[in-house]
């Protein structure tokens, strides 16, 4: 996995300062299965991604889809254990704690990067 983070374009605010970046089929198949419940500045972001399931998992999630070039497309709060989520067109989505969306004032449209860390 790619280590990186999150910002917005517009202000340079970091969005997501620990940002995990799948890099193959497996690991976007894995997702957060079988792991602990991130830290509050954590993410995972999986590409090549429109839908997200929490089956199996024991705690909620928010998230922020994505489209190819970065711009925010639909944003998905509490997402709870043993849920579907779908956003068509999107090309990837970025996994977060529960209740961190409340704190980022995201819209749809608004465009973000990512940032490589060493």
């Amino acid at each position: 996995m790619l280590h990186g983070r999150l910002a917005r374009v517009d202000t340079g605010a970091c969005i997501v300062a620990r940002l995990q970046r799948t890099e193959t089929p497996l690991e976007r198949m894995r997702g957060l299965l079988g792991r602990t419940e991130l830290a509050a500045d954590a993410g995972l972001l999986i590409t090549q991604c429109q839908a997200v399931h929490t089956l199996g998992m024991r705690y909620a999630l928010d998230l922020i889809y994505l489209s190819r070039d970065w711009q925010v497309k639909k944003l998905v709060r509490r997402l709870a254990p043993w849920r579907f989520s779908v956003c068509p067109g999107a090309s990837m989505v970025i996994e977060l704690p529960a209740g961190r969306l409340d704190t980022l004032q995201l819209s749809p449209g608004l465009p973000l990067r990512w940032e490589s860390l060493p």
